[in-house]
């Protein structure tokens, strides 16, 4: 099956009043257990990468990685830039086979943020490719993405929308990046409100942590893609160290790499079940 784009996943999930759970990925073995979780529910699934990610390895690699596991799988993948900060970085994913990118100029005046939103656009839609856009800001930290919280503004959101073309919108409602410290407090009423005002597949960003009822709720209500990325991180390590806890004397990494993904692999059917309101 060849690599998707997540507009036609998204309006899928949309019309149906489920989400698509987009999962960030360090490595072979996270994305190998991603799909495998997808592969066992049957559902479609993004994976994705932010900028320190590609940093690490590059466009071409998370790529690559993706468009071999498409070759033998039974779901729908896309491969996703997630919180793409540059012009280039997005250029630069498109032309390296990305299926889906995101452009975040929430750090930045809304005027500039939706102005480079639109060439982000201008530029994908010469391939076909949706571009998801961000107004607000999620709180936290994630790699080197770091922000205060600033949340959506319903009528701005609409007008985002008109401007810019984008395909989907993350919206900012209280969620944060990282670790939550406490039980987040969820604006569900500002959430309504962009609902009403923006027809696009909305984006939650800064799930891993959220419960269950939370991420259910705001599907409910719109929301149509989840990402989830500190969680699988956390997993993928517990599991090496569980395995040499066991084994301090292991040194191929093909088998703590397993336990890593067993781990992620349970947690990323945890999460598509939810996202499918299971």
């Amino acid at each position: 099956m060849p690599l998707v784009k997540t507009d036609t996943m998204l309006n899928d999930a949309q019309s149906l009043g489920t989400a698509i759970g987009a999962f960030n990925i360090e490595n072979m073995e996270m994305a190998q257990a991603i799909v495998a979780a997808a592969e066992e529910i049957g559902c479609p699934v993004i994976l994705q990468t932010t900028p320190s990610t590609v940093r690490y390895g590059c466009t071409k690699l998370f790529a690559g990685i993706t468009y071999a596991l498409t070759q033998n799988a039974s779901v729908p993948i896309a491969i996703h830039l997630d919180h793409g900060n540059s012009l280039e970085l997005c250029r630069q994913a498109l032309e390296d086979g990305y299926t889906s990118i995101m452009y975040d100029g929430s750090p930045y005046s809304y005027e500039e943020n939706a102005g480079v939103t639109a060439q982000v656009v201008k530029i994908a839609a010469q391939l076909g490719i949706p571009v998801e856009g961000e107004l607000g800001s999620v709180g936290g930290k994630e790699d080197d993405h770091e922000a205060e919280n600033a949340y959506t503004d319903p009528q701005m959101a609409a007008d985002f929308i008109a401007q810019t073309g984008a395909s989907s919108l993350a919206v900012a409602i209280g969620t944060a990046h990282g670790i939550y410290k406490g039980t987040p407090v969820l604006d569900m009423n500002r959430l309504v409100k962009i609902r009403k005002l923006v027809d696009v597949p909305l984006v939650l960003h800064g799930a891993s942590g959220l419960s269950k009822d939370a991420i259910q709720a705001c599907i409910k209500e719109g929301v149509c893609k989840v990402n989830f990325a500190t969680e699988l991180r956390i997993a993928y390590s517990n599991g090496v160290k569980e395995y040499l806890l066991k084994h301090p004397d292991a040194y191929d990494p093909k088998t703590y790499g397993k336990s890593g993904y067993e781990h992620v692999k349970a947690l990323a059917i945890d999460r598509m079940l939810m996202c499918l309101n299971r």
